[in-house]
């Protein structure tokens, strides 16, 4: 077979990738469409479609019906969450009715109903033009059977060339066959024809400068930066290139091989194009798989309070704005991908308002535990018991804080009207105290004052050191409360000088009475002659009943907390009577040891 004859076949084979990638196109591919912001825009392009003569693109249609969809979930989505951060019931959540979806799907049911009757009469017209086709092809065919008259029938055969030319689409499953035999005796009829030279060349000099049009149409195609309009503008010069007649035999090759040289530059930008277009998706599927696990990562974190639920609805939503950033993934996954994010979302939240339907009755019981409280303290403050009012008082006030939190807003309201009736009770208390503060200072000045007539006693001597002391003690004890501020340093000023005293009293009233026992010995010994053995036994009594209280005193301390100001008082107090007991025990000993020493001077 010579070139002319494998031409056409090489054509079909270009034509054949023509059709099966335009598949593609219409599958996987959009034109770029309006930008729309609310369903009233997508309703508004509907009506459009459906109620005019405008033939519904399939592609368009789709677009209008995902973005329809996102922005009503989107909008559902917005409803739910208001409604669960208000505290509302999960369960109890309605969707409510939206007019424009209903319109919606109205108009996308005339559409459909429109695209159907469309199709049954694009089918039927394809059919039509099939049997068309196939006549010419036959009538042409009968002319290649009758050389002889071929230059006769030249001019029905242009002709049925034009007629062959306004017969548009036929049942793609025919086209390429269709095509390969109307070419095929296209060109038997030219080979045939038995034309003067002068009409032949002419003729083909015609098609020859129509083809090397389209060549260059072709090829400027290369610089179109909208690969996909390209595309379809080559399928546009492929069926003028077909309906075009042949060229001279020389050349006919030629001008084939540079037609699908420029149109092979197309094809591989427009493949290209889908290849980055699918390594986009595959990125895309792999950016949104990520976040599919970071929103499950988060989904799945504890919560242990409303604040862990806040920051991590925060988190989420974080998510939720970068997903809205990627485009689409693969097709067959991009559903797959969205119900896996939406499922992982929607568990979230609703855990989330399941958490807070039942911090809302808690927050209920905190409420009424609050009240209670407050009608306490509205009952105590006009009271005038102020030191068992107040302790109520501070009671109730511990007593608030270890309640739970109620919203913000009751809360504020709850806590003004308690601490109101507080303030009332301490304001009153506060005023009626001003006039004891005024006493208190007083007593501190007589405290003050006793204790520089103990500090004066401590440089003196004499035998009524001891009865000094104590009036001065009980003058001390006398004097009433003094400020807060000034009790312990008081305290300690008091008890230090007081313990020096009794030291030093101690020591020399223990020596006194020690000598006046051992003077009176000997009359003891004169009332008979068991006295100084039942006046030492007494003694042992009396020495083994100090002993004891010694230790009792000495146990007791060791369970004082001495961890606060009031335990540190009762230990120094308690110290200083077990000082004192010892300095008994030790007088008595020194009782006993003269009546032995006395008895060994009798022996």
């Amino acid at each position: 077979m010579d070139s002319q004859e494998k031409a056409p076949i090489e054509e079909q084979d270009v034509e054949q990738k023509v059709v099966e990638t335009a598949a593609e196109v219409s599958e996987e591919t959009a034109p770029e469409h309006k930008q729309y912001q609310s369903k009233k825009e997508v309703l508004e392009r509907v009506r459009e479609i459906a109620h005019s003569d405008e033939v519904p693109q399939k592609d368009e249609i789709d677009m209008l019906k995902t973005v329809f969809y996102k922005i009503h979930l989107a909008e559902r989505e917005a409803e739910y969450k208001e409604y669960s951060e208000n505290g509302g019931d999960p369960e109890q959540f309605q969707v409510k009715p939206d007019p424009d979806e209903e319109a919606f799907k109205a108009e996308m049911g005339v559409i459909k109903e429109k695209r159907q009757k469309l199709f049954k009469e694009q089918e039927e017209e394809k059919q039509a033009n099939l049997q068309k086709k196939l006549d010419i092809i036959e009538k042409i065919k009968a002319m290649v059977t009758s050389p002889e008259e071929a230059n006769k029938s030249y001019k029905e055969f242009k002709a049925l060339q034009e007629e062959w030319k306004e017969i548009k689409n036929v049942p793609a499953e025919r086209a390429n066959e269709l095509w390969r035999n109307y070419q095929l005796y296209v060109e038997q009829f030219y080979d045939l024809l038995k034309l003067n030279s002068e009409a032949r060349e002419y003729d083909f000099k015609k098609n020859l400068e129509l083809k090397t049009k389209l060549c260059e149409a072709a090829e400027k195609l290369a610089d179109e930066p909208d690969v996909i309009s390209a595309f379809h503008q080559l399928q546009k010069l492929h069926q003028e290139y077909r309906e075009t007649g042949p060229v001279s035999k020389e050349l006919r090759e030629e001008i084939w091989t540079r037609f699908k040289a420029a149109s092979t530059v197309i094809n591989k930008r427009h493949q290209q194009h889908f290849e980055d277009m699918r390594a986009k998706e595959e990125e895309n599927l792999a950016k949104k798989t990520a976040l599919c696990e970071k929103v499950e990562a988060i989904a799945a974190e504890e919560n242990k309070g409303s604040g862990d639920w806040e920051r991590h609805t925060k988190q989420i939503i974080e998510v939720q704005t970068e997903w809205k950033t990627i485009g689409f993934a693969p097709q067959k996954m991009n559903v797959k991908i969205f119900e896996r994010f939406r499922a992982a979302c929607d568990d979230f939240f609703a855990r989330k308002a399941a958490f807070f339907h039942e911090l809302k009755d808690t927050f209920k019981d905190n409420a009424e535990k609050k009240r209670v409280l407050i009608e306490k303290a509205k009952a105590l403050q006009d009271s005038t018991d102020w030191k068992s009012t107040s302790d109520k008082l501070i009671a109730l006030q511990k007593e608030w804080k270890t309640i739970g939190a109620v919203p913000k807003k009751l809360g504020d309201q709850l806590w003004e009207e308690f601490l109101g009736a507080c303030n009332k009770f301490f304001e009153a208390r506060n005023a009626a105290g001003a006039g004891q503060r005024g006493e208190e200072h007083q007593n501190l000045e007589k405290k003050r004052n006793v204790i520089e007539q103990l500090k004066a006693i401590a440089q003196e001597t004499g035998e009524d050191l001891q009865e000094r002391v104590q009036k001065l003690v009980e003058e001390y004890q006398a004097i009433g409360h003094v400020p807060f501020k000034e009790k312990d340093n008081l305290y300690e000023e008091y008890h230090a000088i007081l313990d020096k005293l009794y030291k030093d009293l101690n020591i020399s009233v223990a020596k006194r009475r020690l000598s006046k026992f051992k003077d009176n010995l000997k009359q003891v010994a004169g009332r008979g002659e068991n006295a100084l053995d039942n006046e030492r036994a007494r003694l042992m009594r009396q020495y083994e009943q100090l002993k004891a209280e010694v230790q009792t005193y000495e146990n007791n301390l060791g369970f004082l907390n001495a961890s606060s100001k009031k335990g540190n008082s009762l230990i120094d107090e308690m110290n200083r009577k077990v000082q004192k007991l010892k300095d008994e025990v030790q007088l008595v000993r020194e009782k006993i040891k003269a009546i032995d020493a006395e008895n060994r001077q009798k022996e």
